[in-house]
């Protein structure tokens, strides 16, 4: 098992990354409105959509529900202090973590 944390900083943004050999473009908003935050989408290399509108929430693999489409990994979301602490807009990327976990 070799984790990796996808670095992030506190603004909304688009990239690509390669996860196990694989591309994917991965979009982070935030919404704020209430029992909003940090939602996440997956896409693959072309743009086209996979996964979209994952809460970045601590305590579970973001990626449970998603096993079918064969990523080989898991996503974890991890704040340092307090493990179940929610990531707000000012500490993503700082003191909140998403880390990148193969299986």
């Amino acid at each position: 098992m070799i984790e990796y944390e996808i670095p992030l900083s506190p603004s909304p943004k688009r990239f690509l990354i390669t996860l196990n050999g694989t591309a994917y473009q991965l979009l982070f908003m935030y919404r704020d409105a209430p029992m909003g935050g940090w939602v996440m989408d997956i896409n693959d290399s072309f743009g086209q959509p996979m996964a979209c509108g994952l809460p970045l929430t601590t305590g579970a693999d973001l990626l449970q529900q998603f096993e079918y489409l064969g990523l080989g990994g898991m996503l974890g979301v991890y704040s340092d202090g307090d493990f179940d602490a929610v990531p707000t807009f000012e500490n993503l990327g700082i003191s909140s973590h998403l880390n990148w976990i193969t299986v």
